[in-house]
């Protein structure tokens, strides 16, 4: 059964259906709605994978809209999209501050094997980056229906998500054929605010070393970023934000860093008694205000 969204959030195809690209290349499962292990502050959270047929779930604002749109981009290591903890739980909390929040599930092919002398994006990236710039262009093209700023629209991205943020931060054309009127549109986000990312730092270099992935891409058109990880993260190092982040700065990309001693990895929205998973939201509202998006 596929992920569907509650009555608030209208879900929309990313492609024609008739289109080729649709076609998983590796596994021929159909789409599946389950939930994770492991608790996050108490709770379980669902999970989308096998996603062959990507959408994006338009929620609008609450209040007075500010016209400012983030498209939400979960993390799962690119086997899953983490619907709740890092979807419709941000969604919630982005539209009570006036934006209009979009909830990209994209797809999620099932084989990969590190390479980590490989040039480009690793190929469980490559279909998720087609959706996530289908989706800016249709953004874009259809701000005025979804009464959005054309100029205001932004990535917040978690753990694969955020790496899938970086993706499309820095690629300055499109990885795919262009189909229609939305893919002339740009697909760089105006702004990106990524947690926990992973995939970007060089894991077979010394610690010492803040040498970026070899498939990482950066671009001095890439929008202005805030970085928010945890010390402790033992899932995806603390030193792959840190790589990005410098990297960005060295060709004149505004970028802020947050980190925190505790927290570990995946935490969400969701508050315990590590102090970031209950400051973040106010570092990022402060932050979009310094960046004149709020």
């Amino acid at each position: 059964m596929a992920w569907q969204p509650g009555p608030d959030g209208n879900q929309v195809p990313l492609w024609p259906e008739s289109l080729a690209i649709l076609a998983p290349e590796t596994d021929n499962m159909p789409e599946t709605v389950g939930n994770g292990s492991r608790l996050v502050a108490g709770r379980t959270w669902n999970f989308a994978t096998y996603v062959s047929r990507p959408t994006m779930t338009i929620y609008p604002p609450k209040g007075q809209n500010t016209g400012v749109a983030i498209l939400v981009l979960p993390g799962g290591g690119y086997k899953a999209v983490a619907m709740d903890l890092e979807g419709t739980e941000i969604c919630d909390w982005i539209t009570q501050h006036g934006m209009t929040c979009i909830l990209l599930k994209y797809r999620v092919p099932q084989a990969w094997h590190q390479d980590e002398n490989r040039v480009g994006q690793p190929p469980d990236v490559q279909l998720p980056l087609q959706d996530a710039q289908r989706a800016m262009g249709l953004l874009r093209q259809r701000a005025s229906s979804y009464d959005i700023d054309s100029d205001k629209i932004g990535v917040i991205g978690f753990s694969a998500g955020g790496h899938l943020g970086a993706a499309v931060s820095n690629a300055e054309k499109r990885t795919y054929e262009l189909i229609d009127a939305a893919d002339h549109e740009s697909s760089q986000p105006d702004f990106a605010i990524l947690h926990y990312p992973g995939r970007l730092w060089d894991r077979s270099r010394p610690k010492t070393s803040l040498k970026l992935a070899p498939w990482v891409e950066i671009s001095a058109d890439a929008p202005p970023t805030l970085l928010i990880h945890a010390m402790n993260d033992r899932v995806d190092d603390i030193r792959h934000s840190m790589a990005y982040g410098l990297a960005l700065n060295d060709v004149g990309v505004p970028v802020d860093m947050r980190f925190y001693a505790k927290g570990c990895h995946a935490f969400g929205l969701r508050p315990t008694s590590d102090p970031i998973t209950v400051e973040w939201p106010g570092l990022v509202a402060k932050w979009l205000q310094n960046i004149n998006v709020l």
